[in-house]
């Protein structure tokens, strides 16, 4: 996914300003694509400059008044283009699994912890999407687009169940502590 395209379906979604996409980029979007400010003001105005989103006229002067965005018609299309286009998936690029296997040759000072650490960061987000899925999706809200949304929350919650899982599994594998009382 480019920012670009998140940014074309948070605004399909609901025309906002900047401010409010950078809210929605944290409460939604930012789960899975994550932006700082800088990134969408710059890309809106690519897209503007692109034109496949426009400025909302505003009832009052510009300077100091936040523009709000919406879609173009030429910004739909876009999106339903990257949507249809055939994209191969992208390789696993972890920074944690990439530091185990440096373990196994230059030892685990201090690995356990940084494992412990990740594993409750895991667990909280968990929580959050578990929360997030018995507030906002309940049994009867069912239509089509819910079900897709739901269906991203849920690959959340089960990728944030396997890293739990899988800390778990790789702590209880770590190496015990040397015997010369040494720890991580």
């Amino acid at each position: 996914m480019s920012l670009p395209h998140a940014i074309l379906t948070a605004l399909l979604e609901k025309p906002s300003s900047g401010l409010e996409l950078t809210r929605r980029f944290d409460k939604s979007i930012g789960y899975f694509w994550s932006a700082t400010h800088q990134q969408i003001y710059r890309e809106l105005g690519k897209l503007e400059g692109d034109g496949l989103i426009r400025a909302l006229p505003t009832e009052q002067p510009a300077r100091g008044q936040k523009k709000s965005y919406e879609v173009l018609p030429a910004g739909r299309a876009e999106l339903a283009r990257w949507t249809a286009a055939a994209q191969d998936p992208k390789p696993l690029r972890d920074t944690l699994l990439l530091r185990l296997r440096a373990a196994a040759v230059v030892g685990t000072a201090g690995l356990a912890a940084d494992l412990r650490r990740h594993l409750e960061l895991h667990r909280r987000q968990l929580a959050e999407y578990e929360e997030i899925e018995r507030r906002d999706f309940p049994p009867e809200r069912n239509a089509p687009e819910d079900r897709l949304r739901h269906l991203v929350l849920r690959a959340g919650i089960d990728l944030e169940t396997f890293w739990t899982q899988w800390l778990s599994h790789a702590l209880a594998e770590f190496p015990e502590p040397p015997a010369d009382g040494a720890t991580d």
